[in-house]
């Protein structure tokens, strides 16, 4: 049975009344193609949006200088000039009640090979209840319910007593340095909640993830006489068959109970293999960006010397590489995996208004990959979850959003806002 007050009900319906607003305002955040390197137009649309809700918004730049001693911080090899999250904070009108802030990615992963599309990744379209289009899912629909889950209050007619933050971060993707940059710049609450597109359930677990790098040297030599040469392309399966052994091994060492039911939570991926530079001439080098997955509790830094260890093993094996050792260059996610008690009181007043608005209890969610949520986990003060929309193909080819799930989770953030931070009337 509901136990919705008549003037929650007031608020739910005001965030009924701006679903248009919260579907425009989603696919112009999709129509800003914001992958690596692009995010400005995206980041201009959010801050335009909170200045037009009323919004003080201010951009907070990821300055590797400042972060670079910070155990969050990832190096990466591209520059940061004029690189900004944006962020308003709405000031309480009371006192009493709980901070609160509200997080999400305005990043983009790149929709190639776009042939794979039937659309425009970047044209947005809603049919049959969804909304089409790169990061329609992956998460800028999240971030238009969690802002006018926020307007609605103003909308409403109520104050808040406690401040609640609106951050729309990049590099959520590839670092984590946004969301961290953000905290570090004092944007911080006594819950977080992040509208990744999992559904309506509530994230515990999550593993962590560590990229890196590897280059091979080979000889190169016209292919009439390839055997005279070393084919360095050939070389990198010898490591991808070892890593893949490590894969293995990880899957099935001190596994979390979280994880026991988990068919295969870890996952090794090399996402990009380049090399050579002439069909007709054995390659000389080839580089391997890869991706890594270890458990929580497992330290960035022992996970790394494992990635090390497993390479020089490799190459020690194999007569060319013993005497060529592969580099091995760390760069991005350095994410490590958290894991938090599902019974944390921000947590379960999350799981009871998604309850009352729906009639069914929030599932737990454990994750096998990573989220901002890791920066507030590690180094925030606050209780943080993930919770969001529905979305099908984030990352792959036709990426859409189920629009009914996006409106429920602007409502279910309403309705935790106005019991966590409390209502003014």
């Amino acid at each position: 049975m509901s136990t919705i007050t008549s003037a929650e009900q007031r608020l739910v319906q005001a965030v009924q009344d701006l679903e248009p607003e919260i579907i425009d305002f989603t696919s112009r955040l999709v129509a800003a193609p914001s992958t690596l390197g692009n995010e400005a137009g995206a980041v201009q649309v959010m801050d335009d949006e909170l200045s037009k809700l009323g919004l003080a918004p201010t951009r907070v730049p990821i300055d590797p200088d400042k972060l670079a001693d910070h155990p969050g911080f990832a190096p990466v090899p591209w520059s940061y000039a004029g690189k900004q999250c944006v962020a308003a904070t709405r000031p309480e009108d009371d006192s009493g009640g709980r901070s609160l802030l509200f997080n999400g990615h305005l990043d983009v992963v790149s929709p190639e090979p776009v042939d794979f599309w039937d659309f425009d990744p970047f044209a947005p379209f809603v049919r049959g209840g969804w909304l089409h289009g790169r990061g329609s899912g992956d998460m800028k629909s999240g971030v238009a319910a969690m802002t006018y889950a926020l307007h609605a209050v103003h909308e409403a007619g109520f104050g808040l007593s406690a401040p609640v933050t609106v951050e729309g971060v990049i590099e959520e993707e590839c670092t984590g340095n946004g969301a961290l940059a953000c905290l570090l710049a004092g944007y911080d609450a006594q819950a977080v909640l992040i509208p990744e597109p999992f559904g309506p359930t509530l994230l515990t677990d999550q593993v962590g993830v560590l990229w890196f790098k590897i280059r091979i040297l080979g000889m190169p030599s016209h292919v009439q006489a390839a055997p005279a040469g070393t084919n360095a392309i050939e070389k990198s399966f010898v490591l991808i068959k070892a890593l893949r052994d490590l894969e293995k091994n990880l899957n099935q060492e001190n596994v979390p109970s979280a994880y026991a039911q988990h068919i295969h939570p870890l996952n090794f991926n090399p996402g990009i293999l380049s090399g050579g530079d002439w069909p007709s001439t054995v390659p000389a080098w080839s580089e391997m960006d890869c991706r890594l997955s270890f458990y929580p509790g497992m330290s960035y830094f022992e996970i790394q010397d494992r990635v090390k260890r497993t390479v020089l093993e490799a190459a020690d094996k194999d007569p060319w590489l013993q005497n060529n050792p592969p580099q091995v260059e760390f760069y991005g996610f350095r994410s490590e995996g958290h894991s938090v008690n599902p019974d944390l009181p921000a947590l379960q007043l999350l799981g009871s208004c998604h309850q009352d608005l729906s009639g069914e209890p929030a599932s737990r969610y454990i994750s096998t990959c990573t989220t901002d949520l890791r920066a507030f986990c590690l180094y925030g003060q606050g209780q943080a979850t993930c919770f969001g929309p529905v979305a099908e193909n984030i990352h792959a080819a036709n990426e859409r959003v189920r629009l009914d799930s996006v409106l429920h989770t602007s409502k279910a953030y309403a309705l935790f806002m106005a019991r966590w931070c409390g209502l003014v009337e």
